[in-house]
């Protein structure tokens, strides 16, 4: 196991940080470097002011006008991503209340995942933006990639993780039809998210996931969620409490009495989730907050190389 496997990530203190030791920790893992450089085009002509470095001086130019010009380049954006992150109230999940234990949930997984990813996309001179999404879609940026742009999204991502809000209830498949239309160039989109809908909306929900690839978008569905407790319910045979955490509806059970029945909805739902991801060509990954951020970036890795960028 890598150090990149063991890092703490109940820690989440300085996302810039983490994002930084998260993806050296994964790149070290690598055997080689995914890094293949990147290309520049010509911008425009400046006029020359001392001081200046010379080697950019254009001396054709300067032979036909008998003046210094520099030429000024701009880098070429190799690939656009948008990165999307639900953030209602089920991505809070496992909750520990109003007591800041460290504990990982949903979303800081799905934070500190954007933010690693993004860090990565920023060494590739990549552009990358951030959609935030609950009933509505609450944060939306274009791609650039500048250090600038970098450090907001990050804070935008660290105010997220500061002020969780509860009873918030989840509108994915409307906020992803948004978005798709709001993405008018051709972009790897990511998504983490649980996807709990309402069960009236998963038709919509597929809608929106292929509408995202009807734009031509090449598509990543990360799907956010604590397998143990959410997928296998690996709960002791005793009475609980269940609480609703987008309605805070709650009801008492004995977790034996219901295991049965819950664990082949759940399965039935990921499979018909899963299976539609494939009939639309999304990648459909797993996300196991219990896991580490190699489920994450690695798949991106091998959809990029994919995508012949």
């Amino acid at each position: 196991m890598s150090l990149f496997d063991d890092y703490d990530v109940r820690q989440l203190g300085n996302l810039e940080l983490l994002a930084k030791q998260v993806v050296e920790g994964f790149i070290i893992g690598l055997h080689k470097s995914p890094f293949h450089g990147f290309s520049v085009e010509f911008a425009e002509h400046r006029l020359y002011n001392p001081g200046d470095s010379t080697k950019n001086i254009d001396w054709k130019v300067y032979a036909r006008t008998d003046k210094l010009f520099s030429k000024r380049f701009e880098e070429e954006t190799n690939l656009r991503c948008q990165i999307v992150v639900d953030s209602s109230s089920s991505m809070y999940f496992p909750d520990a209340g109003d007591k800041d234990t460290g504990q990982v949930n949903k979303l800081r997984f799905s934070a500190l995942a954007a933010a690693a990813l993004m860090n990565l996309l920023k060494k590739q001179r990549d552009a990358f933006g951030l959609s935030v999404f609950s009933e509505e879609v609450d944060t939306h940026t274009r791609c650039k990639s500048s250090t600038t742009h970098y450090k907001l999204l990050l804070s935008r991502l660290d105010e997220l993780l500061a002020n969780p809000q509860r009873e918030k209830k989840t509108s994915a498949a409307s906020a992803l039809h948004e978005i798709a239309d709001s993405i008018h160039r051709r972009s790897l989109v990511v998504i983490f998210s649980d996807m709990f809908e309402q069960s009236e909306d998963t038709d919509r929900l597929f809608s929106a996931l292929q509408h995202l690839r009807h734009n031509k978008h090449e598509v990543v569905l990360f799907h956010v969620v604590d397998k143990s407790k959410e997928i296998d319910f690996e709960f002791e045979n005793r009475p609980y409490i269940f609480i609703d955490m987008e309605t805070n509806e709650k009801v008492r059970l004995q977790s034996n009495q219901v295991k049965d029945y819950y664990t082949e909805q759940m399965l039935k739902f990921r499979d018909e989730l899963e299976m539609k991801c494939l009939q639309y060509k999304v990648d459909f990954v797993e996300a196991d907050i219990q896991k580490g951020f190699r489920q994450v970036l690695m798949p991106y890795l091998v959809k990029r190389s994919r995508m012949g960028t």
